[in-house]
């Protein structure tokens, strides 16, 4: 089966690009603006990386989720795509990149491309170092620096059939299942090395966005991402906490939308060809190993 091997970028639509451009850039993105036609604003992370296109729209949605391909991996991808049953799927363009454009079974715009590996290709080596004695541990509050995400790791999309999903997923692009909770929500990795998940779904009675994810240094990055949105007036959300499924410690702050940001360290990795073991956890043992009780409105589609 041939694969995908990471994310180039998403475009959200959004009602109010002003108030975009303010989120995003308190959350410690680079913001710039879009000179081409479309226009709209480009989000940069802190590998110099574009990761996101903010363009206008009367409702917060999913414009389109671009993949990464490699060159020579391109045309059977497009067949995978036409033989799973993808909607409205273009020819390959023969331009100076190829890439071809189709909708996946839910209606989401889905590009694939021939572009860089986004995804890491082993997983980081981050040691927590305790400070030793007679150090202090820590700064004070005016000397802490803005947190700024290195890049982006994963997305969730909301679905009304989870599994189909996955399944189609599957068939189309190569991913492989992670892990999931019944028909209630899953999480899929790429084969060429990758976080834990790239893409995820949760089950809703309509599609729709539910988050971006995006890494930084550790958990002291994650407490000190929230605290600075917060004093930014960002105060809702979920969080300070750690996953069971990825194990990874977030803040999940709620943007002018309904949706959410996450604030993401040391998520589980898959490395290249290696077999992980997929799981099927209940829900009240999946979705968090500590932290506060989830928010009724963060399993909410604004969308549906």
């Amino acid at each position: 089966m041939t694969a995908i091997h990471s994310i180039d970028h998403f475009a959200l639509a959004v009602p109010d690009l002003n108030q975009a451009k303010t989120f995003f850039s308190c959350f410690g993105l680079n913001i710039e603006e879009d000179t081409t036609s479309d226009g709209g604003l480009n989000v940069f992370a802190a590998d110099g990386h574009r990761w996101a296109r903010l363009v206008a729209g009367d409702r917060k949605h999913l414009d389109y989720l671009a993949f990464n391909a490699y060159q020579e991996d391109i045309f059977r991808l497009h067949s995978q795509v036409v033989e799973a049953g993808a909607i409205d799927v273009t020819p390959v363009s023969q331009g100076d990149e190829h890439s071809f454009w189709f909708c996946d079974p839910d209606g989401n715009r889905i590009q694939v491309r021939v572009g860089p590996k986004t995804t890491l290709n082993e997983k980081l080596t981050r040691t927590s170092v305790s400070t030793p004695a007679d150090k202090r541990g820590a700064c004070t509050r005016s000397q802490v620096a803005t947190v700024r995400p290195t890049r982006l790791s994963h997305v969730l999309l909301f679905t009304p059939d989870v599994l189909g999903s996955v399944a189609f997923y599957e068939r189309a692009l190569g991913l492989r299942l992670s892990d999931k909770s019944l028909d209630i929500i899953a999480f899929m990795h790429a084969p060429h090395g990758c976080d834990h998940h790239l893409v995820a779904f949760a089950k809703s009675s309509a599609r729709g966005w539910h988050h971006s994810s995006w890494d930084v240094s550790d958990v002291n990055a994650v407490g000190a991402g929230a605290a600075q949105m917060a004093a930014a007036g960002y105060t809702k959300g979920w969080g300070t906490g750690r996953h069971v499924l990825g194990s990874n410690y977030f803040h999940y702050v709620e943007d002018p939308w309904g949706s959410f940001c996450e604030f993401s360290a040391d998520i589980d990795y898959v490395s290249a060809d290696k077999p992980w073991p997929a799981g099927d956890f209940p829900p009240e043992d999946s979705l968090y190993l500590w932290g506060p009780g989830v928010p009724e409105n963060f399993i909410f589609n604004t969308e549906a």
